[in-house]
């Protein structure tokens, strides 16, 4: 299964990303059996937005004024309290309930990008450097999920004034992975708290941590290992085949992908994702191809075009270039997000006991508190 006419070709993708490889660039390594040597461990210390500010309009660069400026922004940021500061404009906060929700360790949002990249955005078709609009009926979801999440704020610090909303008993309009104000079971707590993290490995950055991915390869596949923080990281193998896409019922949580090389290029055509996986939108009908390309010694290209007819009005593309780690200080650890949740067992037993107080006259309505948006910071 490869993209339709509604793909930009291949050509023009790579045309666009305006790549600036030295003349002196070392000669990219080569496996054994000849293909390039995609290994290693690669991380985005380079930050390139996904999409494009509009300021720049069509404009794929930076220029040096441009840049001086958003890097000393950059660095200005990197420089500010994090969220466990408990200094709440101006004030201390201290045991109030934003405070208590800001408390979250900085450690796992420690990775912040270091350097800027003279590109002005990840996206690189369509030319405005933005993801495409969206479709009617995506447009009609998006209302629906927004609607429903600001019924369930309803009359917490977080959301509009008012008693509680009859919509707080109802079902998700779709399967759920945001936090919804509300914790009867596991499935209303948003994916990251479940330990789902980000459910499509494409470029970093365009809805992870950041982090570092590990590549290794053998002659018929591609392992690819995402440290995306918090103990969520995750392993996503490419088999290298010419076998077919599996039966649409079937659905994996990341995919079906199938690799093929054209020429340098290691190309992932990636099908049969679920209703579980959210990619800016697209889930079930999500249909990615991904190019993985070793530019020089120290840069990864990687590029992806995403479509999926019932969410975007036509595909987009975005590129990012990973730069290699030092591998004797890069330490990639494996994941223990399930292992060790204890967060997600504690939340839920904790609104037990406060329901269970809250009818014995004992505290507030569990139901009045706002455990979706951090207690009005988000």
């Amino acid at each position: 299964m490869t993209i339709t006419a509604r793909a930009l070709p291949v050509v023009a993708i790579v045309a666009a990303l305006a790549i600036v490889v030295s003349a002196q660039a070392s000669k990219v390594p080569r496996t054994p059996w000849g293909t390039p040597d995609l290994q290693g461990i690669w991380n985005t210390n380079t930050l390139v937005p996904l999409e494009r500010p509009a300021k720049y309009g069509t404009r794929a660069m930076m220029t040096e004024a441009e840049h001086a400026q958003e890097l000393a922004a950059l660095q200005e940021r990197n420089q500010r309290p994090g969220r466990d500061s408990r200094d709440i404009g101006g004030k201390t906060g201290v045991g109030t309930e934003k405070d208590v929700a800001r408390a979250y360790n900085e450690f796992w949002f420690g990775d912040k990008p270091t350097r800027l990249s003279y590109r002005t955005s990840m996206v690189v078709d369509p030319p405005d450097g933005r993801m495409p609009p969206v479709t009617p009926e995506a447009a009609r979801r998006i209302a629906d999920k927004k609607a429903f999440l600001a019924a369930l704020l309803q009359g917490t610090s977080g959301g509009r004034p008012g008693p509680i909303s009859p919509r707080r008993a109802e079902r998700s309009p779709d399967y759920n992975l945001d936090r919804i104000n509300r914790s009867d079971g596991p499935e209303d707590r948003g994916g990251p708290e479940r330990c789902f993290g980000n459910g499509v490995p494409v470029v970093m950055g365009t809805g992870t941590f950041g982090g570092v991915m590990q590549l290794v390869q053998s002659r018929d596949s591609v392992s690819l290992y995402y440290d995306i923080g918090q103990g969520s990281g995750f392993a996503w193998v490419i088999p290298i085949t010419n076998r077919p896409h599996l039966p649409k019922n079937i659905q994996l949580y990341r995919g079906d992908p199938i690799g093929r090389w054209e020429g340098d290029t290691l190309v992932a055509d990636v099908t049969n994702f679920g209703d579980e996986t959210d990619f800016h939108g697209a889930r079930e009908n999500l249909h990615l191809v991904m190019r993985f390309k070793r530019v020089d010694a120290n840069t990864l290209s990687v590029q992806f075009t995403a479509d999926d007819p019932t969410t975007w009005t036509k595909p987009w593309s975005a590129a990012q270039e990973l730069e290699k780690a030092d591998e004797k200080t890069t330490v990639v650890l494996e994941p223990g997000c399930h292992e060790g949740n204890y967060v997600l067992m504690g939340m839920l037993i904790n609104t037990r006991a406060a329901e269970k107080a809250f009818r014995e006259g004992k505290g507030p309505d569990p139901a009045t508190q706002d455990n979706a948006t951090g207690g009005g910071d988000n």
